[in-house]
């Protein structure tokens, strides 16, 4: 016989907050170990949407290219009418 509570987000955290330190820590592994595999599989889905491929293959700025684009947006920003 399996025993269901229903509680929520809020109720948990202060229960949690109740534990000791030491049953904190062995909590938050025991988390990490056993939703390990599910948030991998949330992060990086087998199945891809086009704009999941798309988002995760795009380019990306290097740090000099995005300081040269902020800038020239200090530079657009200063130099509008006011």
């Amino acid at each position: 016989m399996e025993l269901k509570i229903n509680i929520g987000y809020p109720q948990v955290l202060e229960l949690v907050g109740q534990l000791p330190e030491k049953d904190i820590r062995r909590l938050a592994i025991y988390i990490q170990n056993k939703f390990a595999i599910s948030a991998k599989e949330w992060i990086r889905p087998p199945n891809r949407t086009p704009i999941q491929k798309l988002i995760t293959q795009a380019p990306t700025w290097t740090d000099e290219e995005y300081k040269d684009y902020l800038d020239a947006r200090q530079h657009i920003n200063e130099s509008r009418l006011k």
